[in-house]
């Protein structure tokens, strides 16, 4: 059972006073901020004793400052939104257009921007907040909650609810770039990634999808059996150059909310990271626009110096009829689950 403590953090520039919320399981720790719901640490065995797999800020300002969504919850969208509106319901939304054209992540200030509430239950850190009507132009009182358990084995598991009071838009997920070989590693060298798909979204040059799945055999998106990162990124593909490397969404299935399943399996350093979901989609993001953020203990974090894997809905799909469908009808459980699995490499 983990063990779990609360501490000051900081104070927001709103003066909306930040804790930092330890979850200690065995030789396992995370420590996760009620600001953006952010994961800012996950320490793991390793052969220097314990090694911290996520990038980070050190302090709450220059979470603050940063844009890069560093371990943060995001929402109510996570992804992208075409042309920054929708219709549902026989009527017109407008949302920030603030990635070109497009609503990236739930707008100007979505949910990696919010200080939510915290509790203890359990062995478990209970998120909640509630995202009123009309915030960031997406309708309805969403109440949502996202529960971090760690288990003494090193499974990091987010459970995610969510339910509105008007039909809406919903898609969580956690942003955290992960580095096996520890977050000062400034690369991704030595690391492999294996995405168990058999297709892929294609994008636009706003990153958006076109609405053509594409299939990944004979592609650099053939990444059904172990890829170190170095040999995929080099690759000739226009999609990679299009979005600077992997920043892509690889199609797991087609309902919105699917059985627990293996999604995704990296390997480095001695270790192993599976991604267990059961949402639709997973997006790969190889830290492209890294460009020397300060980072936790005097790191600076580079040009692909992270990965993430992003669980979610398909990007866009409210504007795409044949996608899994990211509508939450009023009064509807929003359900997902995600599982982050670290073991030694045998």
């Amino acid at each position: 059972m983990a063990k779990i403590r609360c501490t000051p953090f900081g104070t927001t520039a709103a003066r909306r006073p930040v804790d930092l919320w330890t979850l200690q399981a065995g030789d396992f720790q995370i420590q996760v901020l009620t600001y953006g719901g952010i994961l800012r640490s996950f320490r793991v065995p390793a052969s220097e004793g314990s090694r911290d797999l996520v990038l980070g800020c050190e302090t709450l300002e220059q979470y603050e400052r940063q844009d890069k969504y560093f371990g943060a919850l995001v929402g109510r969208v996570a992804n992208r939104i075409g042309q920054a509106s929708f219709d549902l319901d026989g009527r017109h939304y407008t949302l920030a257009a603030n990635n070109g054209p497009n609503c990236l992540h739930g707008g100007l200030r979505g949910f990696d921007q919010a200080v939510w509430q915290a509790h203890a239950e359990a062995d478990a850190l209970v998120l909640s907040r509630t995202s009123p009507d009309g915030e960031e132009g997406f309708p309805g009182t969403l109440e949502a909650t996202v529960t971090y358990r760690l288990s003494e084995t090193g499974d990091l598991t987010l459970e995610y609810r969510a339910v509105s009071s008007l039909t809406t838009l919903c898609s969580l997920t956690n942003h955290s770039y992960f580095n096996l070989m520890g977050h000062k590693a400034d690369s991704l060298d030595g690391q492999q990634i294996q995405i168990f798909a058999d297709a892929f979204l294609e994008t636009d040059a706003d990153s958006l999808p076109t609405g053509r799945l594409l299939p990944v055999a004979d592609t650099p998106f053939d990444l059904r059996k172990p890829t170190s990162f170095r040999v995929g990124l080099s690759g000739s593909h226009p999609q990679l150059t299009l979005g600077h490397g992997y920043d892509h969404n690889f199609t797991l299935h087609r309902q919105p909310c699917g059985p627990l399943r293996l999604a995704a399996l990296a390997s480095g350093g001695g270790l192993s990271l599976e991604c267990w979901t059961t949402q639709p989609g997973l997006q790969l993001y190889t830290g492209n626009y890294l460009d020397g953020v300060p980072g936790k203990e005097g790191a600076v974090y580079h040009f692909r110096s992270g990965f993430c894997l992003e669980t979610q809905s398909w990007p866009d799909a409210v504007h795409r009829p044949d996608f899994p469908s990211m509508v939450l009808p009023a009064g509807e459980e929003y359900r997902q689950t995600t599982i982050y699995r670290v073991r030694p490499l045998e």
